[in-house]
Parts: structure tokens; sequence; C-alpha cells
């Protein structure tokens, strides 16, 4: 048997399944970035008569990007992991790898996952808002940018305070708002 009949052999058996798993991962990647680009302008809906329209857009391409790599990684590393039999190597001890890398990183960032959740409900419960006049984490100042990981307050004396969300243990609301219960 030449090399030749191997490699077409081998080509029949395992390199049409390797061709089709990459062809499929490409489509997704293809279709889902589309799908990622229509899902997030429709939630953000810039609206262009709006002095800060361009910072929205900013906001959404920034978005856009994130996703769109994060699928591409997600798409192509699950596409690699089901080629990998197919050259006779075990995928396994590769998805303990995974496994550990994934349980070390977690552990590495519980940090900044409480701070997303403390955001996510500081935003949910309408604790405070931009421009608000507030005490948090004992300054005092006006919120000048909050999102899920942080929030920025300007006190005073013009010093400029990063706080993470999840050290935000007591917010006092100085702002005049109606209180609902």
């Amino acid at each position: 048997m030449t090399i030749l009949e191997i490699f077409y052999d081998w080509f029949l058996i395992h390199g049409v399944k390797v061709v089709a798993v990459f062809a499929v991962a490409w489509l997704v990647n293809k279709f889902g970035k589309k799908i990622i680009e229509k899902i997030i302008r429709r939630v953000v809906k810039v609206d262009k008569e709006t002095e800060d329209y361009k910072e929205e857009e900013k906001r959404e391409n920034t978005l856009i990007k994130i996703f769109n790599s994060s699928l591409n990684f997600i798409v192509w590393m699950m596409a690699f992991l089901v080629v990998l039999p197919e050259f006779g190597i075990n995928a396994t001890p590769f998805l303990a790898g995974a496994g550990v890398l994934g349980l070390v990183i977690g552990m590495g960032s519980k940090d900044l996952i409480a701070d997303f959740l403390s955001g996510l409900f500081i935003i949910l419960e309408n604790q405070y808002r931009i421009d608000d006049a507030v005490k948090i984490a004992g300054i005092e100042g006006t919120v000048k940018d909050m999102n899920f990981r942080r929030t920025v307050l300007l006190d005073k004396e013009g010093t400029v305070h990063y706080i993470p969300n999840g050290q935000i243990k007591i917010t006092s609301n100085k702002s005049e708002r109606k209180f609902s219960e």
C-alpha cells in the first residue's frame, strides 16, 4: 500500500469528518456573529437625535466585538476538540486541563463575580443613578459613572473615586427622589 493510498483511505474515513466539522464551525461563527449584532443593536437602540449617540454607538460596537470574539473562541475550541480523535489524539486530557483551569480562574475571579452581581442588584433595585448625590463606602460625592463592575464618584474636592460594587455595603442616596416601597 502506497502513502497516497493510505492518505486517501484516511481522508475518506476521517478527513471528511474534519472538513465537515470545520465547515459547520465556520457557518456557526458567521451566522452567530450576525445574530449577535442584530440582538445588540435592538437591545441598545442608539437614538441619533441625542447628544451622546456617538458614545452609545461606541458602546454598541464594543459589546458586539466582545460577544463576537467570545463566540469565535468557543466555536473554534469546540471544533478543535471534536476533530482531535480523528487524528488519534485523546481529547480527555485537554478537557480535564480546561476544567482545572476553569476552577482556578473561577477561584481567582470571585471578587470580580461579586462586583458584577452587586452591580446587577444596584441597577435592578435603582439604588442610585448617574448624577445622584450619594455616600458610598464612606465617600460623599456625585455618581459620574456606573456599570456592573464599579461605581465612579466625584467628591467636592474634585477627586475621582472608583469603587468596586462588591465592596459597597451601605449606600446613602441624598438626591431628592420619591421613596417607593
